[in-house]
């Protein structure tokens, strides 16, 4: 299966030899699982603040990376990280200060009732502990997913990722509900949709003898095509999940770390009290770190009866990293910044909506939004084509974005957090020229 956006070998002859190269080198070396953005790569060298620096020195202006999302080699990070790895880098079988000082910090931005913290590597990572947390609480099996979920890549979360490709074939006790899509289903529907098709999801589980163990849901429905509101949607759903003893897991990887404005953490601005969070991603600005936050009650009774190690999990240098990333955006009040100027990006693609009648839909929370292309705004016909033309097109006049959807036609922006309104200007002008050029 082809990534959205994704080059293939018919995009080579757009590429230089010295490109060529590279690519069937790495293809050689690293197989063919891996995948590359674009229709000709990105060879990136250097990375400084919203801006990415190719091979000739070009910069791109970063609007994609969640990864890091204060910035690339942001300064208090790079210092933690090398003051760390001066004294002590070493795993958590042995008492350390700096691992608590971390976890307080870290759990503090969160519901009172969310008290622990587990440390793993990868949001994928996280993941994997949660659905065994879970299954180990409540004795069952049965998880109830979006029809387009991505949780990660290790063996029992690539099963709940269907993202991945028709490869992927959904194990027996998966059970897939719609995702709530206010453009396609109706603003006013997509919360009594969502309701009934968790309930009739729990119900066909049970009629087949599973035991239902937990929603896993990703708050922002990334790749299911950015599905941001109305705020408050998936409330109803979540809350029925849970009255039939669903533990309810949100996936924080991609909508954590105030990237969605308002909230720190992307769930919030449902009202819904998950069981437990997974954390990753922006977690360590690009020094591999991520978490899982729960309920004591969860976690104390997998603690109680199963052991957990993970040698790099919570290691002195990643935890460094990781609150020195928190560190910043407080301190930066990133969290108010991603806020008003992504609402201020939402203003101005939406603007451009009224020129470009192939922008059937602009949403957004946040530092987080998604344009559905379309080639009919009655029919609302899925743009695919044109979505990658708008993808490839802004790459080449040096502005990083991508697209997702289970259609492939919305655009995929996540500017990093740090972005100023100088940096939106050129986001949207980007846009703007690049929706010209397809016409």
């Amino acid at each position: 299966m082809s990534m959205v956006n994704g080059f293939t070998p018919d995009d080579a002859a757009r590429l230089t030899e010295q490109e060529r190269r590279l690519v069937e080198r790495r293809e050689r070396l690293l197989g063919p699982a891996y995948r590359l953005f674009y229709e000709r790569p990105l060879h990136t060298v250097r990375g400084e603040g919203v801006w990415l620096f190719d091979e000739q020195g070009r910069r791109y202006l970063d609007a994609y990376n969640n990864v890091a999302s204060i910035g690339h080699c942001h300064p208090r990070v790079v210092e933690a990280m090398h003051r760390q790895a001066q004294q002590l880098n070493t795993h958590t079988r042995y008492l350390q200060e700096g691992i608590l000082d971390y976890a307080e910090q870290l759990l503090g931005t969160f519901p009172s009732d969310l008290d622990r913290v587990m440390f793993t590597c990868t949001g994928s990572e996280a993941n994997d502990l949660a659905l065994r947390m879970a299954r180990h609480y409540t004795g069952g099996t049965g998880i109830i997913i979006t029809q387009f979920a991505y949780h990660g890549v290790t063996g029992d979360v690539a099963e709940l990722s269907p993202s991945l490709g028709r490869g992927m074939v959904l194990p027996s006790h998966v059970r897939t509900v719609r995702a709530p899509d206010a453009y396609r289903l109706g603003a006013d529907n997509v919360s009594a949709l969502f309701e009934a098709d968790i309930k009739a999801a729990i119900q066909d589980m049970q009629a087949h003898g599973i035991r239902p163990a937990a929603i896993v849901m990703d708050g922002i429905f990334s790749s299911d095509g950015v599905l941001v509101g109305p705020a408050g949607f998936m409330a109803a759903g979540i809350a029925a999940a849970q009255a039939e003893g669903l533990l309810y897991i949100a996936d924080e990887v991609q909508p954590g770390f105030a990237r969605t404005g308002l909230n720190m953490w992307g769930f919030m601005r449902h009202g819904v009290q998950p069981d437990m969070v997974t954390l990753g991603k922006p977690m360590g600005n690009g020094q591999p770190i991520a978490g899982l936050v729960g309920r004591s009650e969860v976690v104390d009774c997998f603690g109680r009866h199963m052991r957990y190690f993970n040698t790099f999990g919570g290691n002195p240098v990643s935890c460094a990293a990781g609150k020195a990333v928190l560190d910043v955006i407080q301190e930066q009040n990133l969290q108010q910044q991603s806020h008003a100027i992504g609402g201020y990006l939402l203003e101005g693609l939406s603007r451009l909506a009224q020129r470009h009648a192939c922008m059937g839909d602009v949403r957004g929370a946040g530092m987080f939004l998604g344009v559905e292309l379309v080639t009919d705004r009655v029919t609302r016909q899925p743009a695919a084509e044109q979505a990658r033309k708008v993808v490839n097109s802004m790459r080449e006049k040096g502005v990083l974005i991508s697209a997702s959807g289970p259609l492939e036609n919305v655009l995929k922006i996540r500017p990093l957090l740090t972005y100023t309104q100088e940096h939106a200007d050129m986001l949207i002008e980007a846009v703007d020229t690049a929706m010209a050029d397809i016409g």
